[in-house]
């Protein structure tokens, strides 16, 4: 009976969210289909936290995920559950002046739909067609979320983009999971057909579809890469958008790995035994040897490089052991090579998500997140 109610209650909350976001569609409204959205996804979270169905979570069962949650721990007992939880949880979402589109379905799959969130600046002339910058969030292809978009230094980038007359586009795609059906190409499939669909309907949307932007940090910014650096007819995905095309301006990457054929790019110290835990998010379950090389050079931005690519600012922490600052260094032979426009900064004392190691990062997090807004602002076309 346990069983039958749960499945219940999911179809009744599809059901739901499938009418109000039909009905949000590209009203001026920003909150219609929240609610349901909502519960959609609080549901689809604690799912996650509580495979066994205890009603409860610990840090035992997950530390990432404690580390992220733990806070809705409100009595402290080390112990999340399911009220603290739904009582709790709250979605993210940038707060603006602007108008926002929220929770647009832009793809179906078999694994899970798709949703994107628009945000538009505050200010901005009837009729005009307005650039946009997609960010796309980190977490090793495997964790995350675009409400990543409303946090930390990512918010300060994109409130200041807002500010300039850049539209904000917070892109979700589907996630790699150990043994599953999905690898990171269909990450980059799925940001590169949020894309074509931002395209398709770039008239109702009043967006330029020739001055698209791409931004991202770790795994997101090895997307914003490929999305900058790879041809808008590649790594095609939804047969219904394929024929949708968009021209790239300029993209910003934060510590996203270039590379992925020459493994000792990840090994930080140059330690012997090393074994690069990323690269193996490139297969599938029951990928054949033999088709491996290929796929690592196929989701390596160095390899899509050349003297035509659109300007690309990378930066990169001198002691990240996440993604080495190697990834910098070879990116930046590729370009001296071939005279791309590529711009290589590196962060001193900086560790993966400009952690401090030891000394104080060098420029400082403020001055990152202006580097990147200037950097926009200086190939605004």
């Amino acid at each position: 009976m346990t069983t039958f109610m749960g499945l219940q209650i999911n179809r009744l909350l599809m059901i739901a969210f499938t009418i109000a976001s039909v009905w949000h569609g590209f009203s001026q409204s920003d909150d219609v289909s929240n609610g349901a959205y909502k519960a959609f996804l609080l549901q689809k979270t604690w799912q996650k936290l509580d495979p066994d169905h205890n009603q409860k979570f610990t840090e035992a069962e997950d530390k990432r995920q404690w580390r992220r949650y733990k806070h809705y721990d409100v009595n402290k007992d080390s112990i999340l559950t399911q009220e603290e939880f739904t009582n709790n949880f709250r979605i993210p979402y940038l707060k603006t002046e602007g108008k926002r589109k929220l929770n647009v379905l832009y793809k179906t799959t078999k694994e899970e739909d798709l949703y994107l969130d628009i945000y538009y600046p505050k200010h901005n002339k009837k009729d005009e067609k307005l650039p946009v910058v997609f960010y796309t969030h980190g977490g090793g292809w495997a964790a995350g979320s675009r409400h990543g978009a409303a946090n930390a230094s990512f918010k300060t980038v994109h409130m200041a983009l807002l500010e300039q007359g850049f539209c904000v586009v917070s892109v979700s795609y589907r996630l790699v999971e150990k043994n599953g059906t999905t690898a990171m190409r269909d990450c980059i499939i799925d940001s590169k057909d949020a894309l074509r669909y931002i395209s398709k309907h770039s008239e109702a949307l009043g967006i330029d579809k020739n001055r698209f932007y791409a931004f991202g940090d770790s795994a997101g910014g090895q997307i914003a890469q490929m999305l900058v650096l790879s041809s808008p007819d590649s790594l095609i995905g939804d047969k219904d958008l394929a024929k949708y095309t968009y021209t790239m301006a300029a993209g910003v990457s934060w510590y996203g790995p270039v590379d992925f054929e020459n493994t000792s790019l990840f090994n930080p110290d140059d330690r012997p035994n090393f074994k690069d835990r990323f690269s193996p998010r490139i297969l599938k379950s029951g990928t054949k040897k033999e088709e491996a090389l290929s796929l690592y050079r196929e989701m390596s931005p160095v390899n899509y490089l050349t003297q035509d690519s659109p300007p690309l600012l990378l930066l990169q922490g001198d002691s990240d052991n996440t993604i080495p600052v190697k990834h910098a260094y070879y990116m930046e032979e590729k370009n001296k090579a071939i005279n791309a426009p590529v711009t290589i900064q590196i962060v001193k004392n900086s560790g993966h998500n400009w952690r401090k190691v030891g000394k104080p990062i060098q420029p400082t997090r403020d001055e990152i997140v202006q580097t990147t807004i200037d950097f926009f602002v200086a190939h605004l076309k």
